[in-house]
């Protein structure tokens, strides 16, 4: 009988370890796969892939077990050889091969040039061979930065004493209501895909005080452009006994900053591939939804069309204009009118034509809602009613307020959307591993 404790013994070289002078010198064995092949006859480049970028082996047929013809882009490989100093190759260093093992090989040639530094195809060609393209560094170094961000905001709430839950995203009605919900039967019972996870957060702070959450939420919306997806990821915090709605988007701040630090940290490498200028978050104006739309419609001549929403080119106008005004990359629009908001955001109770709440714009983009929420059981009641909305299917959701709740408030980021913005991409199924809107379901 055998018995694991969690160790396994592997004489595969780290990185460190091969990032180290210690190894000069010295035979190592490196894994990885086969990312592109330069063959000069005698003497060959084969550059290896691994998750923390690419290694330069040194191939000589004299020298080797195999002959560079058997080798392919694509396959994966062990490698045994003596790590050699190079200042012509990455990182300084390269791997004289002495013995390759073939792990893996290819049964087709690879459709996509994904060796290239930068991809020369289309956004459709690398959505229908998403597997692949993400195997080029430049894309890969996306998801990095990605996860960065996710990384930054769990570290961060968990530090500022939030708890993480995990909702359920089949549910018998939307907390947001509308038409924009994906319907399915539920062993013969009706039932929707969540878009949000609002209510149950908000069922939370009675419990945690503060929350928060990571995951998917759906929108049914048949918008066919370049900032909309079907499926999202969003993150979600919700937070009690709060003074104002201000104080989640001193908290929202704060995550923006402690993100900023932790990619110029951790994730330099990938900055550095992508180019990327990190925006200043070291303050974020604020302005109203109404003398936001008066800025932009007098410095820019713009009639205002829609005094209840703003439009696309209203939100690009209000970050161009805080950037060549104040050189913000980061606006809240607060107090947006009550009309456009969900039954559940808090009215200004100075004027309840508006809500105390906000979004973030980014670059001229949308990438957070959040706010202030009814707290009181009569007034989230009446405000249901006021609303013409029926309770049912609000039961559980309403016993919570019936027993007593903190003021509370929070808000919903968009992943991909902040990600894009972040990046400078001009789509946001750039910043998606699998992007799912009005007419792709596959890969």
């Amino acid at each position: 009988m055998e018995f694991l404790d969690g160790k396994w013994k592997k004489e595969i070289c780290s990185w460190e370890e091969l990032m180290g002078d210690q190894i000069l010198n010295q035979e190592a064995v490196v894994e990885g796969a086969v990312h592109s092949i330069r063959n000069m006859g005698d003497v060959a480049f084969v550059i290896l892939r691994r998750k923390e970028g690419l290694f330069q082996a040194v191939f000589e047929n004299e020298q080797a077990n195999v002959s560079i013809h058997d080798l392919k882009e694509a396959m994966t490989v062990r490698a045994k050889g003596i790590v050699c100093r190079e200042e012509r190759a990455p990182h300084g260093r390269e791997l004289r091969i002495r013995h390759i093992d073939i792990l893996s090989a290819p049964a087709e040639p690879l459709p996509l040039a994904i060796d290239k530094w930068k991809m020369n195809t289309s956004l459709e060609a690398k959505l229908n061979y998403r597997s692949l393209s993400l195997r080029n560094l430049q894309e890969r170094a996306k998801f990095k930065i990605q996860e960065g961000l996710v990384r930054a905001f769990r570290d961060f709430l968990y530090e500022q004493g939030f708890t993480e839950i995990h909702t359920p995203k089949i549910g018998s009605r939307g907390a947001e209501g509308g038409a924009n919900m994906f319907k399915l039967t539920y062993f013969h019972k009706p039932a929707v895909l969540a878009q949000s996870p609002q209510f149950y957060k908000q069922m939370m702070v009675g419990v945690f005080d503060r929350v928060f959450e990571t995951g998917p939420v759906f929108r049914a919306e048949k918008h066919n452009t370049k900032r909309h997806l079907n499926e999202y990821t969003s993150l979600d915090f919700e937070m009690g006994y709060i003074d104002s709605y201000e104080e989640i988007m001193a908290m929202e701040t704060g995550f923006l900053q402690y993100a900023m630090e932790m990619l110029k940290k951790d994730y330099a490498k990938e900055l550095e591939i992508l180019k990327v200028e990190l925006p200043d978050v070291s303050k974020i104006p604020a302005v109203r939804f109404d003398v936001a739309k008066e800025l932009v419609s007098k410095k820019y001549d713009r009639k205002i069309r829609n005094p209840f929403d703003l439009e696309p080119e209203e939100e690009a106008l209000i970050g161009r204009y805080f950037k060549e005004e104040y050189n913000a990359d980061f606006v809240f629009i607060t107090h947006y009118p009550s009309k456009k908001r969900p039954f559940y955001a808090m009215d200004d109770p100075e004027d309840s034509r508006y809500t105390l709440s906000f979004d973030l714009l980014f670059h001229g983009l949308e990438i957070t809602t959040g706010g202030q929420r009814i707290h009181d059981y009569d007034a989230l009641r009446k405000k249901i009613a006021d609303r013409g909305m029926e309770e049912e299917g609000m039961e559980q959701y309403l016993d919570t307020f019936k027993y007593g709740m903190p003021p509370h408030g929070g808000l919903g980021i968009g992943l991909e959307r902040l990600t894009m913005q972040l990046l400078g991409e001009d789509n946001v199924r750039e910043t998606c591993l699998f992007p799912r809107d009005l007419n792709r379901l596959e890969p």
